[in-house]
């Protein structure tokens, strides 16, 4: 088989899997706190180069990977997915349990079947036992949650709930003569290293690597809680619809050089094995 269709072939296979990227986030347009997916594109030879001293060959040296089909060294394929945290644009609902944030490096905590994970979509809502969850169910996490473990629940008699820029929480009560009254403090956090997050899916953040806890740090003091406000998706529909048109293109590009390919070598089998004599 001629190795240009090595290539071709991963090459071809690497742009679906990138279409499979755009596609998850002109999927996501309109989800509160969506932070949009985006790859690197690289070769073999690149991330052999960077992985060497961690295969398991002997000495590990370079001359031990010798066997290595040479033509598969530039070979493009999707060498890293990270995640853009760039802000999106905030809008104002007027549900007071709609909280969004205004700080890049700053996260609500859910606890999930999977354990603690991160999101930026303050879409929150109340169960029938009160308690503050996700648009999942999931239980928001106060700042004292690893004290008590106890979940944020807004007693039936609130009234006027207010969520103040720090995150405090507070409600009118009729019988207190009108005076606030103090419920719990929304648990914001941020990360050393935002790259080390990597999302799970339905707008979730964990880690590869070692426990969450032990990455996020719980902010002490910050003014950037706002209340009655969702942080939209942070999706340019211009750029990903660009590169949809771009992946289509290339895919095709692809799909006529692989057509060559064969030709060439159904022409090579007839004018050429076919003249052999016995």
């Amino acid at each position: 088989m001629q190795n240009g269709f090595y290539s071709v072939t991963g090459a071809m296979v690497t742009q679906f899997n990138r279409l499979d990227q755009i596609s998850n986030n002109l999927a996501n347009l309109n989800t509160p706190g969506y932070k949009s997916q985006n790859e690197v594109i690289g070769d073999f030879m690149r991330l052999f180069e960077e992985k060497r001293d961690e295969l398991p060959l002997e000495n590990r040296t370079k001359e031990a990977a010798q066997f290595l089909n040479r033509s598969l060294n530039r070979v493009p394929r999707i060498a890293e997915v990270y995640s853009d945290f760039k802000m999106g644009p905030m809008i104002k609902t007027g549900n007071p349990f709609d909280v969004a944030l205004g700080e890049e490096n700053l996260f609500f905590a859910v606890e999930t079947p999977a354990g603690i994970r991160l999101t930026r979509d303050g879409a929150f809502k109340l169960n029938d036992d009160g308690e503050l969850v996700t648009r999942d169910g999931f239980p928001v996490l106060s700042k004292s949650y690893f004290k008590n473990h106890q979940p944020i629940r807004i007693p039936p008699e609130a009234l006027n709930v207010n969520i103040d820029p720090t995150g405090r929480i507070e409600y009118m009560d009729q019988t207190a003569f009108e005076l606030p009254v103090y419920l719990d403090e929304l648990m914001v956090v941020r990360m050393d290293d935002l790259q080390e997050l990597k999302p799970e899916g339905d707008n979730y953040f964990g880690t590869e690597k070692g426990r969450l806890e032990e990455k996020m740090r719980i902010v002490g003091e910050t003014m950037q809680v706002h209340q009655f406000m969702l942080e939209k998706s942070n999706v340019n529909p211009i750029r990903e619809m660009t590169a949809l048109i771009e992946t289509n293109r290339l895919v095709e590009m692809y799909q006529k050089a692989m057509n060559t390919q064969m030709d060439d070598l159904n022409n090579d089998a007839i004018n050429k094995l076919a003249s052999i004599r016995a």
